[in-house]
């Protein structure tokens, strides 16, 4: 039996991972990570190159499809720079990335801040007024504003399930092109408030579907023996 003393001091000794050094790319392990760090410190640069590509080879293992791919070995190369601390000299056949590379953050993306009168056409169809505004007069311009017209009634008919008025999509259509857009009321044509309806309906169907195929799975119940 160990005394409370040595069980202590047996304890004190133990190797916690939250006390090693942190691992640069985890999925690797300690054991590479460790290689990576006696490579740095060889003094010889040719046993470096050796000591390189071996651990590489080892790194290829988790891919073995890929190791032989051009593109993947330049990733290998790069990790394993980037593991030793940007330290290790060798001589790699890529381009070595560097540490201001790594740490580079990309631009920030431009997000629309356009906040629509009525939200619930959404920003799409102030693009499709705006492609209606390019066209001549003409069919394919009549084709166009009666697709976005659609749309919107579409639309409308998802915030409020009540019915609405084609004069009332109309005269959002205009008060959105800023009077700009202008077109013959007889030649657009949009489709029955029930037909949109039950496409409303039908599409919430097939999201409801997709979304019950993705279930969590039951857990695992033991079969009960039957005894005879």
């Amino acid at each position: 039996m160990y005394s409370n003393a040595e069980a202590n001091a047996a304890v004190n000794e133990l190797d916690y991972n939250s006390l090693r050094e942190q691992l640069i790319i985890p999925e690797y392990g300690r054991h590479l990570q460790k290689l990576i760090a006696l490579a740095v410190d060889l003094k010889d640069k040719e046993e470096r190159n050796k000591a390189a590509k071996h651990i590489i080879s080892v790194m290829g293992v988790l891919n073995p499809h890929l190791r032989d791919v051009a593109e993947f070995q330049h990733k290998l190369w790069d990790q394993i720079y980037i593991m030793s601390d940007f330290k290790l000299d060798i001589d790699s056949p890529f381009p070595l990335p560097t540490r201001e590379l790594l740490q580079q953050r990309p631009d920030k993306l431009p997000y629309p801040q356009k906040r629509p009168k009525y939200r619930f056409y959404g920003n799409n169809i102030m693009k499709m007024i705006e492609k209606c505004l390019e066209l001549a007069p003409g069919k394919e311009r009549n084709a166009l504003i009666t697709l976005t017209a659609n749309q919107m009634k579409k639309g409308f008919l998802e915030f409020n399930k009540d019915k609405v008025e084609d004069e009332v999509i109309f005269e959002h259509l205009i008060e959105l092109s800023k009077g700009k857009l202008e077109f013959d009321l007889d030649e657009i044509k949009l489709a029955k408030t029930g037909i949109l309806l039950k496409t409303i309906e039908n599409d919430s169907n097939k999201v409801k579907a997709v979304k019950n195929n993705f279930k969590k799975p039951q857990p695992f119940k033991k079969p009960i023996k039957k005894k005879f």
